[in-house]
C-alpha cells in the first residue's frame, strides 16, 4: 500500500476546483448567449455551437486525455490541460467573429479533456488507501461538477450584466494561473511506457462531431435530405471504425476488456441519459427566462442560484450518506426519475408565467434528482476499475456524460426549433418550443431511471459474483 499523502485534502481542493471550472466552462456562456448572438452574428439555430464546440472536443478527446494521463503522468497532463485552457480562453474572449469564437471554444474543450481524467487519476492516487476517505473525497469532487455547471449560469449573468460577455472567458486566466501555481500540492504519478492510439482518437472525435452537426442542421435542410442521412451514416461508420480499431491495434485508446468491470456499462448508460436530460434543461430554461419572461443576464443567472445552493448542500452533506446506506442503484434510478418529474413540471411553462410559479419549484425538483444520481453513477462506474486503468475509466464516464449532453442538446434544439423556438419575438411559439424540449428531456431521464432499474446490479450482487469467480476475496466492492 502506498504511503498516505499528508497534503491530500489540500490537493483535493485543487482537484475539485479544477473540476468545478472545467464543468463551469460548459455553462458559464449560457446567460451570455443572447449578447454573443447579437455581437457575433449567430443565428438561433447556430447559437448552440458555442456550447457544443466545447462539449464535442471535450467528450471526444476525454479517452485520449485518460490515456495520456496513464502514460505521461497525471500531474503533467493536468498542468498541460490548464495551459491549453488559458490560451483558448484568451482567444474566445478576443473573438470578433462567430467562427473564431467556435474555434476558441473547441480548443477550450481540448484543455478540459486533458484536465478532467488527470484530476480523477490524481484523486484515486491520493485516496485509494482508505475506502471511507475515497467515498468522502468522491462526494466532494463529484459535487463540484453539477455545482460548477449551475454556478456558471449565475456567474455568467454577473459578468454579462455588469461587464461584458468576454469576461466569461477572461475569468479563466487568473484562475488558471493560480491553479498552475498550486499543482505542487499534487502527487507526482510516474509515467509508463506505451503507445497512443491517435487514429482511434481522431475517429471517435470526428464521428461525434459529425453526428451532432447532422442533427443540428437537420431541421433546416430536412431529416430525410441526402446531406442529413449521409452525415449520420458517415458518423456511424467513424464510430464503428473506432471500435474496430480498439479490437485490432496493439495498445488501444479504450481496451474493450474494461467493459468487463462490474457496472461500468450500466453506469455509463445512466450518465449518458443524465447528461442528455440535464444540460438541455438549463440551456432552455435560461432562454425561457431571457427570451420569454424578459429577464436580463444577471436576473436570469440569479434565478438559477437556488439550484446551485441545493446541489451543493445536498451533494456534499447528504448524497454520500445515502450512497453508503443504500448503494448506487436505487439512488441513480430514483434521481433520474425525480429529474424526470421536475422536467415534466417545467414543460407546463406559460408565455405569461412567473419565476416563482413556473420555474422555481420545478427547477428545485430537477436539481434534487441530479443531486441524487450524479455521484452514485460516477462511483458505480469507477469503483471496479483497477488502479492502472483509473484514467481510462474516468475518461469513459466523463465522455459518456459529455456525449449525452451534446447529442441531447442537438436533438432537443432540433425539436424545440420545429415546435416554434426559432421564432424570436413570438412568445407563444417560443414557449411551445421550450415546453416540447422539457417534455422530451423528461422522457430521456425517465428512460435512464428505468434502464438503471433493469440493467444495473447492486453492490451485493457484484460482490457475490466476484467471490464466486475468485477475484474479490477480501475486497470491498462499491462505495
Amino acid at each position: 500500500m502506498s504511503s498516505v499523502n499528508p497534503r491530500r485534502w489540500w490537493a483535493l481542493v485543487v482537484l475539485a476546483a479544477a473540476q468545478f471550472m472545467v464543468i463551469m466552462d460548459t455553462s458559464i456562456i449560457g446567460v451570455a448567449l443572447p449578447e454573443m448572438q447579437r455581437d457575433l452574428g449567430f443565428s438561433q439555430g447556430e447559437l448552440q455551437w458555442v456550447f457544443n464546440a466545447y462539449v464535442i472536443t471535450f467528450g471526444g478527446l476525454l479517452l485520449l486525455g485518460g490515456r495520456l494521463s496513464d502514460l505521461l503522468g497525471a500531474r503533467r497532463v493536468f498542468t498541460a490541460g490548464w495551459i491549453v485552457l488559458i490560451g483558448a480562453s484568451i482567444v474566445a474572449a478576443a473573438a470578433q467573429t462567430a467562427w473564431v469564437e467556435v474555434v476558441g471554444r473547441a480548443v477550450q474543450g481540448v484543455g478540459g479533456a486533458l484536465i478532467a481524467p488527470a484530476a480523477m487519476t490524481l484523486l484515486m492516487t491520493l485516496f485509494a488507501h482508505d475506502p471511507k476517505e475515497l467515498g468522502k473525497a468522491m462526494a466532494l469532487y463529484g459535487a463540484a461538477a453539477p455545482a460548477g455547471g449551475t454556478a456558471g449560469v449565475f456567474l455568467g449573468g454577473v459578468f454579462t450584466e455588469w461587464l461584458s460577455w468576454p469576461w466569461v472567458f477572461i475569468i479563466y486566466v487568473p484562475i488558471g494561473v493560480a491553479t498552475l501555481a498550486a499543482t505542487k500540492l499534487l502527487p507526482a504519478v510516474a509515467p509508463r511506457r506505451g503507445a497512443i492510439d491517435v487514429l482511434g482518437a481522431a475517429a471517435v472525435t470526428a464521428g461525434l462531431a459529425l453526428a451532432v452537426y447532422s442533427v443540428v442542421r437537420a431541421p433546416e435542410i430536412g431529416w430525410g435530405s441526402t446531406r442529413t442521412v449521409l452525415g449520420l451514416l458517415v458518423a456511424a461508420a467513424l464510430l464503428v471504425l473506432f471500435f474496430v480499431l480498439q479490437r485490432s491495434v496493439r495498445e488501444p485508446l479504450m481496451p474493450l476488456g474494461i467493459w468487463r468491470v462490474p457496472r461500468l456499462g450500466s453506469a455509463n448508460l445512466a450518465m449518458t441519459l443524465l447528461g442528455a436530460a440535464w444540460i438541455p434543461m438549463w440551456y432552455f430554461l435560461n432562454l425561457y427566462l431571457q427570451q420569454v419572461l424578459g429577464y436580463g443576464a444577471f436576473a436570469s443567472g440569479a434565478a438559477l442560484l437556488p439550484m446551485t445552493v441545493l446541489l451543493m448542500v445536498f451533494m456534499t452533506a447528504i448524497t454520500a450518506r445515502l450512497l453508503a446506506r443504500f448503494g448506487a442503484k436505487p439512488l441513480i434510478a430514483g434521481g433520474l426519475l425525480v429529474l424526470a418529474l421536475g422536467l415534466v413540471w417545467l414543460s407546463a411553462v406559460e408565455p405569461t408565467g412567473s419565476f416563482v410559479v413556473d420555474v422555481l419549484p420545478a427547477s428545485l425538483v430537477a436539481a434534487l434528482g441530479m443531486s441524487l444520481a450524479y455521484i452514485p453513477a460516477m462511483v458505480a462506474a469507477m469503483s471496479g476499475a483497477p488502479a492502472e486503468q483509473a484514467g481510462l475509466a474516468s475518461g469513459i464516464v466523463n465522455t459518456t456524460y459529455q456525449v449525452g449532453s451534446a447529442l441531447g442538446l442537438a436533438a432537443l434544439t432540433a425539436l424545440a426549433t420545429s415546435q416554434g423556438a426559432g421564432a424570436l419575438g413570438d412568445l407563444s411559439a417560443l414557449t411551445d418550443g421550450f415546453s416540447a424540449a422539457f417534455l422530451a428531456a423528461a422522457g430521456i431521464a425517465a428512460l435512464g431511471g428505468a434502464v438503471t432499474l433493469l440493467a444495473m446490479r447492486t453492490e451485493k450482487a457484484v460482490a457475490t459474483q466476484q467471490q464466486a469467480n475468485g477475484t474479490a476475496s477480501g475486497e470491498q466492492v462499491g462505495v
